[in-house]
């Protein structure tokens, strides 16, 4: 690793939090907290979901006000009243949540807040369409386009727009929250080369990922979070993965992945669902296979090989999809996610945006909870709140989902407990069939390790699984089988002991062989 040393341009901390605190109705986010960073320091912030981590950063970027404590820049006492201020103190944030307007094209959201103009005042998109094919020159970003339209882009594209917006703003700080989190290999590393440069400029970064490998790769110096408080700063390298675990979630990293079963049923059970010849406009291509009960049946290769699009297609998602679907052997027409959830077909999915596809963030977690389940919970047009309230509590239970009251808006969790939401409401439906799209990104490992036992007893109490993740060690840890993606297409299924990462990463660059 080539890491310059951390705060070699200053003995004093670009920005430095004592005491912080903050609650949120009656929750205790920052208990007392510290953080101090470095300048020429890309500086990582771990630490379980629930940890702090995101109040602190959204107090550092001016989202939200502490309760306590003090803030200092420079050496300087910070007060940021809003984003807007944070960034005209040379703080800028990329948050979880990407902040880009659909209908706009790349080039209009980079420049949405001070465009270019002309003599008259008007916008001048010829020069701003030019900066912004400049900037992506010198970011690396070759393949974007500054005016196609932010709405048909890729999530990881998306994200890297995100990035880009940022940076346009020459921070003095930059705060990437689970930035790369939907990137590939060779995305993330030409991320990580922006983030370089900007350490060797004498100005900073401030990085969380859930992803250590990451962290080794680019990260000088790394502050650990739990239950609110600081746990201690390291150099980076100088903890072991397990000690750091230890410290983040407050137990030894054990068992990662929970076993698979010792052999595969002969004869195997027939398919709950089958597919037949799907294709779809460019991103599906005669797409054929079978999903059995009790199986966990990963979708692997680079991300935007069509898996996304594939799990889109069989939750009636997409329009004018080709092919055959079968359910229990019978053909059957899946034309809306209405249809997919029907008692009779069982399909459930877990979206790739949590925030935005699986719940209603202003709405209460229980509401969230029961939202399937209103067909089965209404009785001459009124719900019946006793049964309401013991299928939400079970849930909370079964799920563990940390939360103070059934009626807090659902927005409020962490990214963990949120996602155990988005699963809880199909199981608490009892779907057959789970479709599971990258159910663990941006989650802490703690919380990782519970749905990846969550995924697992499902399937042994006989679910069928479709899971695809980018993390090809969810797919070798917790898969029976792998069905890689090249372009469109099915290339290449690994089985049992198969399920390598030699065998799934040369899937990844469409080599079919052995």
């Amino acid at each position: 690793m080539d890491h310059s040393s951390p705060g070699s341009g200053s003995a004093l901390p670009l920005i430095s939090a004592t005491g912080i605190c903050k609650h949120y109705a009656g929750v205790t986010a920052l208990d007392h907290a510290s953080f101090s960073c470095q300048t020429n320091s890309i500086h990582a912030l771990l630490g379980g979901n629930g940890a702090g981590k995101s109040t602190l950063i959204k107090i550092l970027a001016g989202v939200v006000a502490p309760d306590a404590g003090e803030l200092l820049l420079d050496g300087k006492s910070y007060v940021a009243s809003s984003p807007q201020a944070a960034v005209r103190h040379g703080i800028v944030s990329v948050f979880q949540e990407l902040s880009l307007v659909p209908d706009l094209t790349v080039a209009e959201n980079i420049f949405i807040a001070n465009p270019p103009r002309g003599r008259l005042g008007l916008i001048d998109r010829h020069a701003m369409n030019r900066q912004v094919d400049q900037l992506f020159a010198e970011l690396g970003f070759h393949h974007l386009d500054p005016e196609a339209s932010v709405s048909d882009l890729s999530l990881s594209d998306r994200q890297l727009v995100e990035i880009a917006k940022a940076v346009a703003l020459k921070p003095k700080l930059l705060i990437l929250d689970e930035g790369t989190s939907a990137l590939s290999g060779h995305e993330v590393e030409l991320v990580f080369e922006v983030l370089r440069r900007i350490r060797s400029q004498d100005r900073s970064v401030i990085y969380i990922s859930h992803r250590m490998d990451e962290v080794a790769a680019i990260a000088d110096t790394m502050t650990i979070y739990r239950d609110g408080r600081d746990m201690g700063c390291f150099p980076v390298g100088s903890l072991s993965s397990d000690e750091i675990v230890q410290l983040m979630i407050g137990r030894k990293l054990g068992q990662v992945f929970p076993p698979k079963p010792s052999a595969r049923r002969d004869p195997p059970p027939a398919p709950v669902l089958e597919a037949r010849g799907l294709s779809w406009e460019a991103q599906l291509d005669n797409i054929s296979f079978t999903l059995c009960p009790g199986e966990i049946v990963g979708l692997g290769g680079l991300n935007g090989q069509g898996q996304g699009e594939l799990i889109s297609g069989l939750f009636g998602l997409l329009s004018h999809l080709r092919g055959t679907i079968l359910v229990d052997g019978r053909v059957t027409n899946i034309d809306s996610p209405e249809a997919a959830a029907h008692a009779k077909i069982g399909l459930a999915l877990t979206p790739a945006e949590r925030k935005t596809e699986g719940l209603i963030l202003p709405m209460s977690v229980g509401d969230n909870i029961t939202l399937t389940l209103m067909d089965r919970l209404a009785r001459l047009g009124f719900v019946q709140r006793a049964q309401e309230q013991t299928a939400i509590q079970s849930m909370i239970e079964k799920m563990r989902i940390k939360v103070s009251s059934t009626k807090m808006a659902v927005g409020g969790l962490s990214g963990g407990n949120q996602q155990k939401v988005v699963i809880a409401k199909w199981l608490s439906r009892q779907a057959r069939v789970y479709l599971l799209h990258d159910p663990t990104r941006g989650i802490d490992v703690g919380t990782k390790q519970e749905l990846y036992r969550l995924i697992r007893s499902l399937a042994d109490e006989g679910a069928a699984i479709l899971l695809f993740s980018t993390d090809v060690t969810e797919l070798i840890g917790l898969c029976d089988r792998v069905l890689i993606m090249y372009e469109g297409k099915i290339i290449r299924e690994v089985v049992g002991d198969d399920i390598s990462e030699q065998n799934l990463v040369s899937g990844e660059l469409g080599l079919t062989g052995s």
